[in-house]
């Protein structure tokens, strides 16, 4: 069957076609929005779901081309219903759901982060059920147990800010701009290890939950004393501390979640998933703790359209119920364990 996928959580419009007989993915496409909330330092809501009425239809009509299909070929149409922007994901869902009606094809509401977890599957190195999943990105940082399509068990979450988050309030901090998170990984490559000291958060707990705001502040702190003791500071080497915490925290707990569920698999999904610095750390940890990492590829790293087409196309597969009719919602809101 031949499943369109519609992406539209917070500021990317993806649109893709996956063909769950035989074909995989054929075509995905993706429009992000950095460029204009780039002058209001974040996303803006009302002009982030404004662009996503713009941009569906001829990335719908782009995907259909790339893969040399029909509308008419289309089998079912699955789209994000949450969490995220709910304006953002009322265009979406407004969209998927009318041409679904148009056709008579079910439409299937995924959740965002199903999405981001089942993605490294679509990888041709990809891992089996059960396994752990470690979904990192602006806005969740969560260890789960993936079982099965649609059955997932929280292991432990954030407290407070997300690593992503975490990310570009530092990089604002230093003056790298919007969208910070890949900038400062970047600018630490270049930074010297060790020469500043900034805190693990919770590395030491005993549990699997997360704690990021306190790192960002303790960047703050240390920008504020070093310019009040007029010493220069090096942005490069503030950014690898920072990046060299997050990472040493994300690596311990993910070892931890290894060690107790007893898996041998982990899967990173997520923005932050495409950090070089955390995947070299998690891959040398797996090869003296003995699991094995799947990642997606790079580009499905961030929100994109094939993740919500191949979602779909396995709830399908798996007999998971679809919606019909003209009637919809969405769900800012939506805790992942509870889904089915």
């Amino acid at each position: 069957m031949l499943v369109l996928g519609v992406e539209t959580s917070c500021d990317e419009t993806g649109l893709a076609l996956y063909d769950g007989q035989a074909g995989g993915l054929l075509a995905h496409a993706v429009h992000s929005q950095v460029a204009m909330h780039e002058a209001y330092g974040g996303v803006v809501p009302e002009l982030a779901s404004r662009d996503h009425l713009r941009r569906l239809v001829p990335l719908t009509r782009e995907v259909l081309a790339r893969a040399g299909r029909r509308i008419e070929d289309l089998g079912a149409i699955a789209y994000t219903e949450g969490p995220g922007l709910a304006g953002a994901l009322l265009a979406g869902a407004a969209f998927a759901r009318s041409l679904a009606h148009a056709l008579g094809l079910p439409a299937i509401g995924i959740h965002h982060l199903e999405g981001h977890l089942l993605s490294p599957l679509l990888s041709a190195r990809a891992p089996t059920f059960p396994f752990v999943a470690l979904l990192v990105s602006g806005g969740h940082t969560q260890l789960m147990r993936v079982h099965e399509v649609g059955r997932y068990e929280l292991l432990g979450e954030t407290l407070d800010d997300a690593a992503g988050e975490a990310f570009d309030k530092t990089a604002k901090l230093l003056g790298l701009g919007y969208p910070g998170g890949p900038a400062l990984s970047k600018l630490a490559e270049s930074g010297t290890p060790g020469r500043y000291k900034l805190p693990r958060p919770m590395i030491g707990s005993g549990d699997l939950e997360f704690s990021f705001s306190g790192l960002k502040t303790s960047v703050s702190t240390l920008l504020r004393k070093e310019n009040k003791n007029e010493e220069k500071i090096r942005p490069p080497d503030l950014a690898r501390a920072f990046v060299d915490a997050v990472v040493d925290v994300l690596v311990a707990k993910c070892a931890l979640a290894m060690e107790r569920t007893g898996l041998t698999q982990l899967v990173v999904a997520g923005g932050v998933g495409a950090n070089s610095q955390l995947r070299a750390a998690l891959n040398a940890k797996a090869r003296t703790a003995g699991f094995d990492v799947f990642y997606p590829e790079p580009e499905l790293c961030t929100d994109n359209g094939a993740m919500i087409a191949f979602a779909g196309a396995l709830r399908l597969k798996a007999g998971k119920p679809a919606n019909s009719g003209a009637g919809f919602g969405v769900r800012p809101r939506w805790d992942l364990a509870s889904i089915s």
